[in-house]
């Protein structure tokens, strides 16, 4: 037999050989040989999470999800969702607010006879050069002029799946794609567009629909009605406990701290309480202390809307709960 042969019959023979080896394998035996496998397969999973925490930092109360910032976010009109599919209903955390200004309703949002049109948002009171403030934590989707309409305004797509507009400004003070935290100054007050005196258009928006900030908003109070506000398609326009009278009051309380507002048409920036150029009111900053004493009837969201911060910055400077109870007397940290 030549070398060739020799060498293919012991091929086959080896070959054959591991066929029987594999056929007559006991169950027991493949069973033991796959727990082995198994028992000595490394986490990967584990490893992977760790190497990420190692080399990257994530600061999730900076930078929220990027998927909200999709939508529409190139667009230059105020509504980007024409044509999107909203849902009949949501509800929405508007626990982290700050009131955008702490001037009055003088021009409720719904329709104008006079216009003859919907009036989507509500008009607060202010100085030309007061400060405006993120309403929400959120990132800048636009800040425009027009001409016949918003004048100088704002539009800020939030973390909670809202936008806010803020209109007839005369400054602004961040840029489109910045970052801002509920309480930051984005812009000064003005009266640019189409406006009859100095005062600030404030809209809520949930996918292109113009809720009515009163459904979010106390703004008799300065607080949200509640921690969560849900959309309805069918309510969205309504008010809640929307009351004349007490922002008739509040508006007298108003216009005893803040006197410059008796003066129409004049640029008042450098009058007592109203903003310069920083964004920041030269009242609040030089005179705000760092601590204040709870007043009767107060709450948690009233202070934080007087003193320019949040709920939750409240609560962490203070070691308490948004639940915690506070008494008139007490003294809490603002800053």
């Amino acid at each position: 037999m030549s070398n060739l042969k020799v060498l293919i019959t012991a091929i086959a023979i080896g070959t054959m050989g591991m066929a029987q080896a594999q056929s007559y394998r006991l169950p027991g035996q493949h069973d033991q040989q796959n727990a082995d496998l198994l028992a000595n397969q490394e986490f990967i999973g584990d490893q992977i999470n760790l190497s990420v925490n190692n080399y990257i930092n994530f600061d999730e109360e900076e930078e929220p999800e990027l998927d909200i910032y999709t939508e529409g976010w190139d667009s230059k009109l105020v509504n980007c969702y024409n044509g999107v599919d909203v849902p009949d209903r949501m509800v929405i955390d508007v626990s982290n607010f700050c009131m955008p200004s702490p001037g009055y309703v003088t021009s409720p949002y719904g329709y104008r006879k006079r216009f003859r049109r919907e009036h989507k948002g509500i008009d607060l009171k202010v100085n030309v050069g007061d400060t405006i403030r993120a309403a929400f934590d959120g990132r800048v989707r636009i800040t425009n002029f027009e001409r016949k309409g918003y004048g100088n305004y704002v539009v800020l797509r939030h973390t909670n799946d809202l936008e806010t507009v803020y209109g007839h400004l005369s400054k602004f003070l961040v840029e489109p794609d910045q970052y801002v935290k509920a309480g930051d100054p984005i812009a000064l007050g003005g009266n640019t567009g189409r406006s009859t005196g100095p005062h600030l258009h404030f809209e809520t928006r949930y996918m292109g629909y113009a809720i009515n900030p009163a459904a979010i908003f106390d703004f008799a109070n300065q607080t949200t009605h509640t921690d969560t506000y849900t959309f309805d398609k069918r309510t969205y326009k309504q008010a809640r406990n929307f009351d004349p009278k007490a922002n008739a009051e509040y508006a007298k309380a108003y216009m005893k701290e803040h006197p410059a507002t008796n003066v129409r048409g004049r640029n008042v920036s450098a009058l007592p309480g109203a903003a310069n150029d920083s964004g920041t009111s030269t009242k609040s900053s030089s005179s705000k202390a760092s601590t204040v004493t709870v007043r009767k009837g107060d709450s948690l969201s009233k202070i934080a809307s007087r003193n320019h911060t949040t709920v939750a910055k409240l609560c962490k400077l203070n070691g308490i709960t948004t639940k915690s109870k506070i008494v008139p007397g007490q003294k809490l940290k603002v800053k």
